[in-house]
């Protein structure tokens, strides 16, 4: 690997306006236009599945687990994914990968009983392992359909859409869920992996050839090239430890608090068929504040690298202020303010991070570095949501099971500003 590598376009002073991109980029529009079909199935898909599940069990492991499961799938698939995110055509397998999902989606049709568990657990694998592939995919083709002036709006607005998908495909999906039942919510899904499919088939994008590639085997291939793009991370600490943030937030609060929702919605403030309306309400918040928080702090940070990385350590004091407020579990509106301003704080970190690697990171290893830094937010929601899920089953009580999320999510946010000062002193 070449010691020194061309560095990513930083952001430019002339930025574009969200609609002057949506409208004058066919590519990114088709992108967008894909990811809002797709992530509205998956959010049915998750809400039908963890009541499902909570229906079935009534176990906080049970559904801990299936939260694991969702996670550690894509996590052991991530190396073998970002080097074909940086070898292969990155268009065509977003495609594919929608293609599969869609197929894959269709068996949780046949989970009824709870001796029926384990194929849901096994189904939610092969569809998690599959957006293994395509998610690093989406991040690294970015940059190559959009120009540099171009890519904080275009980062924003897939982050918005992400957000905007949760409120509102959560909220359908609760709502579909608790009054027709959950299996509507799975053929739902199913189809909108295959209109997002021909959606993307209208992306213009050429692979840039990978010669460093040839005369190996895929299997050897993968290897080097992967440990290639670790070895870039070591050499790059800033890089790297931007690239924590997502894993660290999942480890402390965010996957976690999703399970927690789950209870929240079945037991505590009940509404609809297993919760259903609940936990579409519970989710809606937090995609509302996930859409909120990056949109607002961005007319302060104005894509600037100084200022997106303090906006990083605010993140931590919202998300930690929404748990708080949580912990209080006063009635549901309550938690829904608690899950609202943890989502600003969670959309923040999430966005935030993003577009300091997409600003900083070449296009010859921003593949491997995507999946990287998902690997290790899968691996880190692992072992999140498995702890919460042990904890609900304890005699610990929802409200301090949140308060103590609440003081560990502050040990990262004081972390990182004590980073911040020592990068500042070199």
């Amino acid at each position: 690997m070449p010691e020194r590598l061309k560095t990513a376009a930083g952001p430019q002073e002339a930025r574009t306006g969200y609609w002057e991109l949506v409208r004058g980029n066919a590519s990114f529009r088709y992108l967008w236009f894909g990811q809002i079909v797709s992530l509205l199935g998956d959010w049915f898909n998750l809400i039908a599945s963890a009541a499902l599940l909570a229906q079935l069990t009534g176990s906080g492991f049970a559904i801990g687990g299936l939260f694991a499961v969702r996670m550690l799938a894509p996590f052991l698939i991530s190396p073998l994914a970002g080097v074909i995110a940086d070898r292969c055509n990155r268009k065509y397998i977003l495609i594919l990968s929608d293609l599969f999902r869609a197929v894959t989606v269709l068996g949780f049709l046949l989970v009824r009983e709870p001796q029926d568990v384990w194929m849901l657990y096994a189904l939610t694998a092969i569809q998690l392992a599959l957006g293994g592939f395509f998610f690093p995919a989406r991040n690294a083709i970015l940059p190559d359909i959009v120009s540099a002036r171009e890519l904080g709006t275009a980062n924003a607005i897939n982050a918005t859409t992400w957000s905007v998908m949760l409120a509102f495909g959560a909220a359908l999906g609760g709502l579909a869920a608790g009054i027709w039942g959950i299996y509507p919510a799975f053929i739902i899904d199913a189809v909108s992996f295959v209109v997002s499919a021909v959606i993307l088939l209208g992306v213009k994008y050429r692979k840039t050839p990978d010669t460093a590639a040839s005369g190996r085997g895929l299997f050897e291939t993968a290897v080097v090239q992967y440990l290639e793009g670790l070895g870039y991370l070591r050499n790059n600490r800033d890089i790297l430890v931007t690239a924590l943030h997502k894993g660290v937030t999942a480890l402390v609060f965010s996957q976690g608090y999703q399970v927690v929702k789950v209870v929240i919605g079945r037991s505590l403030f009940p509404l609809g068929e297993a919760g259903g309306i609940s936990l579409g309400l519970l989710f809606s918040a937090a995609g509302l504040g996930t859409g909120i928080g990056p949109i607002a702090a961005r007319l302060w940070t104005a894509d600037r690298p100084d200022r997106l990385r303090l906006a990083l350590f605010v993140g931590y004091f919202l998300c930690a202020l929404g748990l708080g407020i949580s912990s209080l579990l006063i009635n549901l509106e309550t938690v829904l303010l608690g899950s609202l301003w943890a989502g600003i704080g969670g959309g923040i970190i999430w966005v935030f991070s993003t577009q300091l690697l997409l600003q900083s990171v070449p296009g010859q290893v921003r593949g491997r570095v995507f999946a990287t830094e998902y690997a290790i937010f899968t691996l880190l929601s692992t072992f999140g949501v498995t702890a919460i899920g042990f904890a609900l089953d304890s005699s610990l009580k929802v409200s301090e099971i949140l308060a103590g999320m609440c003081a560990l999510t502050l040990v990262p946010g004081g972390l990182w500003r004590i980073w911040l000062w020592r990068r500042a002193r070199r």
